[in-house]
C-alpha cells in the first residue's frame, strides 16, 4: 500500500476559512473483509471534503480503525480522519499506531478517551483507559516535535499529524463546555472540535462564541465542526435522548415525531426529515462546518449541500 499524496494542507487551509466544510462518518463493518461496494456512491461526491473513521463506538466491537481508515483512504481518494480511543489500547501502542500510519498517509486523527465498556457487546473485557484524549493529543504533539512516547528522538521526522478533538453540543451547565475546550487548547494543538449532534442553534452558538474566545487567548486557531445526525424516527429520538450523553434533543421535535408515527410510517420520515433539513439549514447559517454521522441517509440530503 503506497502513501497518499493528499493535499492535507490545503484541507486544514480551508477549514480556517468561510468556505463549506462536509465530512461523513463511516462505521466499518464486522467482518472479516473491509466492503467498499456499498460505498462506491460516495467516491464522486464533491461536497464530501473528508471521512470520518469511528473506532469501535459505545465500546461496540468492530475492525481496526488505522487499517480500515488505510483501506478506505485508497478507495475513496479522499481523507480519512481516523478515530482513536484511550479505551482499547496503552500509549505505547498508539503511539506505534499513529507512527507507522504516517509513512503509509495516514496523518489525521479524532482524539477520544472512549465509550464506557458497560455501553458495548463485550462486557467480559477490560478497559485500558490508561489516561484520557489529552494524552493522545500529547503524544502526537511530541510526534510533530520528532519524538516518540519513550522521548526519544525518531531517526526520520513524521509528516506533518493533524489532531482533533470532541466536544458535547449540550450540558445543563453550558459554562462547563467552555471549561473543556479550554482544558484542551491549553493542552495541545488542536485543528478542530468536532460536537456531538447538535439540535438546538443556541446551543451551536454558544460553543461558537466560547472557541472563538478561546482561541484568542490561547492563541490557537482551532474551529468548529457541527455533529448532525438527521432524526427520521421516533425511535431515534428517543435513543439519542436517553443514551448518547451530551445530546439535548427538543421536547418538540421529539413529540412531532411521536405523533406521526400514530399515523404512518411514511409521515414519520416525512415529518423527520423535514424537522431535519430545517436544523440543517439554520447550522449552515451558523457555521458551514458540518460533520454528516448516517452515511445512509447523505443521498436524502445532498441537495442541501453546497458544492463550492
Amino acid at each position: 500500500m503506497k502513501a497518499k499524496n493528499f493535499d492535507l494542507e490545503s484541507l486544514i487551509a480551508k477549514l480556517h476559512t468561510n468556505a463549506p466544510f462536509l465530512s461523513l462518518e463511516i462505521t466499518p463493518p464486522l467482518s472479516a473483509k473491509i466492503r467498499t461496494d456499498s460505498l462506491r456512491q460516495l467516491q464522486n461526491l464533491d461536497y464530501i471534503n473528508a471521512f470520518v473513521c469511528t473506532d469501535s463506538p459505545l465500546a461496540r466491537f468492530k475492525p481496526s480503525s488505522v487499517i480500515s481508515s488505510l483501506k478506505l483512504q485508497d478507495f475513496l481518494q479522499k481523507p480519512l480522519i481516523c478515530t482513536l480511543s484511550m479505551r482499547d489500547r496503552n500509549s505505547i501502542a498508539l503511539c506505534g499506531d499513529i507512527l507507522a500510519a504516517n509513512e503509509l498517509g495516514l496523518r489525521v486523527f479524532l482524539s477520544l478517551t472512549g465509550d464506557s465498556i458497560k455501553l458495548g457487546d463485550c462486557t467480559e473485557t477490560k478497559g485500558i483507559f490508561e489516561d484520557n484524549s489529552l494524552k493522545l493529543a500529547r503524544i502526537i504533539d511530541a510526534l510533530n516535535s520528532g519524538y516518540g512516547i519513550n522521548h526519544k528522538p525518531l531517526s526520520e521526522p513524521v509528516q506533518k499529524i493533524y489532531n482533533f478533538h470532541v466536544i458535547n453540543s449540550y450540558a445543563n451547565n453550558m459554562e462547563s463546555l467552555k471549561t473543556k475546550l479550554a482544558k484542551k487548547l491549553s493542552n495541545s494543538e488542536v485543528i478542530g472540535f468536532f460536537t456531538q449532534p447538535v439540535y438546538d442553534e443556541k446551543s451551536g452558538a454558544f460553543l461558537l462564541k466560547a472557541i472563538e474566545r478561546l482561541n484568542s487567548e490561547y492563541g490557537r486557531k482551532s474551529v468548529l465542526i457541527f455533529g448532525f445526525y438527521p432524526i427520521l424516527s421516533y425511535k431515534t429520538a428517543l435513543f439519542l435522548r436517553d443514551k448518547l450523553p451530551g445530546v439535548f434533543v427538543p421536547e418538540s421535535l421529539i413529540e412531532s415525531l411521536e405523533s406521526a408515527s400514530k399515523i404512518s410510517k411514511q409521515e414519520e420520515e416525512k415529518v423527520g426529515f423535514e424537522q431535519s433539513v430545517i436544523l440543517l439549514q439554520k447550522l449552515q447559517k451558523l457555521n458551514n462546518k458540518i460533520h454528516f454521522m448516517n452515511p445512509q441517509k447523505i443521498a436524502l440530503f445532498a441537495p442541501y449541500f453546497d458544492r463550492a
